[in-house]
Parts: structure tokens; C-alpha cells; sequence
């Protein structure tokens, strides 16, 4: 029987980025994931493809992030393109020591290292095969509140899940999303509402982030109306926020407030013209992720949560709104998350987490 990091291997390898014969791999991680990247290895290779591995470290990344200059960051900007332009896929695997290690990177820095980075970051993401997933680590277990074994078979079962199924099961979704014009999100806190007309819906069903479970699409950039509350963690550039609420007037972010530094919560979205507006509408359906633990990789795949992002579109569902930022902000509306309902062109097709449409079931069977 093969081993979990066997499996996960040959996912990502034949199923996430389908690698070809000749296709240049490139593994960027951390030393303390060398157990999958060996089987990674195996696999890319007995796909008749080149592995490349970078290994990194986040402290010492963090702390030349805190030295840097504008000559590093354009020799940064430099090796990001050359990156692009030698390999066909990509795999990143996060391994979490510290969610603050970048907490005293100046702010300038980012804008200008994002911006410096733009259109590599835009070859990568839209125009490359690439898969994003985190090796899981003991920092993870605890914002998980597991024991460190517990959650290790936890995290290798989430990334594991059926991904063929689940894709199969979230077609009909992506129909009802494409005929949809307004869309009304209900709940403690929470009402607010906006047009999808005319942008496609997006199956995240295995191919791009591990674990995976999603659906999105973007709002028409003006027609965001109301407010919304998240009522999970929003962590963002090493801060944490919690209870955060946005009021929206015609698409604009008009007040931003949270339990912690509302000041700081306001830079945010005030990084640039477009942080201000919606890039991203999102359902969750991963059937064996259900509680919050604070890492947006797992956490926007919720069962039975929306994700609403401030920021850039993705070019696949463009609504037109360019930005450096892209938050995705969790709100999970199971009942014993406080419920809620979402309204497509004014009738109820999902009620406390749990579609109630037939043709939608299949997503709810999905759970355990």
C-alpha cells in the first residue's frame, strides 16, 4: 500500500500539474519537508521530467527582506523572471515556524518588491503549472489544537482527499453560478449583496493548491453593497485579525473596522487604488476541512464557508480590479458558526453551510 507523501506525490505530479516528458520542475521549500520532496523527486522523475529543488529559509528570508534595498530588489525581480521563463511548473511547499517572521518587513518594501515582481508573479500564476500546499508542522497543530501526530494524519488525509469526485460534484454549481446576476450573503452581522453577471466560475478541485475545494468567481467590480463580518482569523503580512467587518458603497470598502489595530487594518487597504474593491467570490466544499485554524490555504476550503477578497481578480474571473493586495477573508455559515443563508437572484440556494438545491446535494454528500 502506498504511503501518504507517495500518494500526495503522485497527485501533484500527474494530477495537479499533469508533468510531461522534458518538463522543467521547479520545488521551492524548506529542509524539514525533505520527506515529501524525496517522493516528489521519484515522481517527477519517473515522469521522464528535470526536478529542481531551491531550498529556503524563513527566518533568513524575513531578515534580508528587513535589508533590503531597491538594487536587491530588482536582482529579486530578475531571478523571478528567470524563473519563469525556465521552468514549466512550479511546486511551493510552506513549512511554518513562526507566523510572525515577517511581521518588521517595512511596508515599502512589499509594494515595492510586489510591484517590482508583477508580471513574473503573472506568468507563474496564469500562464505556468503550479501547485501550492504547506508541510505540515507543529506551529500548524497548535492553531489547529491537535497533538503534532493528530494533526500530521489529519493534514496528509485533508490533501488527499478525492479530488475527481469532488470536481464532478461541483459542476452544477459552476452552471447555476454562470446564469446568476445578484447574489445576497445573509447572517450575524452580515448582509450584503452584488452582481456576478457575465464572469466565469472557477472549479478548484485539486490542480493549483493542496488541499483544495473551491469554487470562484468575482463580483462586478462596482456592485458590492452592505457589510460583511468574517468570523474566522484574517492573517495578513505576520498580524492577525479577528472579527473583521467591511462596509462596502458601491463596490468600494467605505469602513474597515476589527477587534485589534483599525489603523493598521485601513493601510492595508489603502496599498493601492484597487485594494479597496472585490477580486474574489468563493465557495468552500472540501469535505474534511470544518473548523478554522487560522492558515488560508486550509481554512478557505472550509465546508459550508464563503471566502470575499479584497483585491486583485484573477485573470480567469476578471471583473476588471488590479491590485498588490489579495486577502482572502473567511466567513463560515455552517449553524454552529452563527448560520446564514446565500440568495441567487432572489431564491435560497444555500442555508446554514448546506446547499438546498437537488442538483446541489452532492456537494453536502461530500461530507463525512
Amino acid at each position: 500500500m502506498k504511503t501518504g507523501f507517495e500518494k500526495l506525490s503522485e497527485t501533484i505530479v500527474h494530477y495537479s500539474l499533469d508533468v510531461k516528458p522534458n518538463d522543467k520542475v521547479l520545488i521551492t521549500c524548506t529542509l524539514e519537508c525533505k520527506p515529501l520532496v524525496l517522493k516528489l523527486i521519484d515522481a517527477i522523475t519517473e515522469a521522464g521530467a528535470v526536478p529542481i529543488v531551491k531550498l529556503g529559509d524563513d527566518e533568513i528570508d524575513a531578515y534580508s527582506l528587513q535589508h533590503t534595498s531597491d538594487e536587491r530588489i530588482r536582482l529579486l525581480a530578475d531571478m523571478a523572471e528567470f524563473d519563469v521563463d525556465h521552468f514549466d511548473c512550479f511546486i511551493h511547499i510552506r513549512y511554518t515556524k513562526n507566523e510572525y517572521e515577517t511581521k518588521n518587513v517595512p511596508a515599502e518594501v512589499r509594494r515595492k518588491l510586489g510591484e517590482a515582481k508583477e508580471h513574473a508573479d503573472d506568468v507563474r500564476i496564469n500562464e505556468r503549472r503550479w501547485t501550492l500546499l504547506n508541510y505540515p508542522s507543529v506551529v500548524d497543530a497548535y492553531k489547529a489544537g491537535m497533538p503534532t501526530e493528530e494533526f500530521f494524519k489529519y493534514a496528509v488525509d485533508v490533501m488527499n482527499v478525492d479530488y475527481k469526485r469532488m470536481y464532478d460534484a461541483i459542476l452544477p454549481l459552476k452552471e447555476l453560478m454562470e446564469k446568476t446576476d445578484q447574489v445576497r450573503i445573509v447572517g450575524p452581522n452580515t448582509d450584503i449583496s452584488f452582481s456576478i453577471k457575465g464572469i466565469p466560475a472557477i472549479p478548484c478541485c485539486g490542480k493549483a493548491n493542496i488541499p483544495d475545494g473551491e469554487i470562484y468567481t468575482a463580483p462586478v467590480k462596482d456592485s458590492v453593497n452592505g457589510v460583511i463580518t468574517y468570523n474566522t482569523p484574517c492573517p495578513y503580512q505576520g498580524n492577525i485579525y479577528t472579527n473583521v467587518s467591511l462596509t462596502f458603497e458601491n463596490g468600494k470598502i467605505v469602513k474597515a473596522t476589527c477587534d485589534q489595530d483599525n489603523d493598521k487594518l485601513n493601510e492595508i487597504f489603502d496599498t493601492d487604488e484597487g485594494s479597496r474593491y472585490v477580486g474574489e467570490f468563493s465557495f468552500g466544499v472540501n469535505p474534511k476541512i470544518l473548523d478554522p485554524m487560522g492558515d488560508i490555504l486550509y481554512d478557505e476550503k472550509i465546508l459550508g464557508s464563503i471566502h470575499f477578497t479584497p483585491g486583485r481578480a484573477y485573470k480567469d474571473a476578471f471583473n476588471g480590479n488590479l491590485s498588490s493586495v489579495h486577502w482572502d477573508m473567511v466567513l463560515v455559515q455552517r449553524s454552529e458558526y452563527g448560520g446564514g443563508e446565500i440568495y441567487f437572484d432572489g431564491k435560497l440556494i444555500r442555508k446554514d453551510g448546506k446547499f438546498v438545491l437537488p442538483e446541489l446535494e452532492a456537494l453536502n454528500g461530500l461530507q463525512k
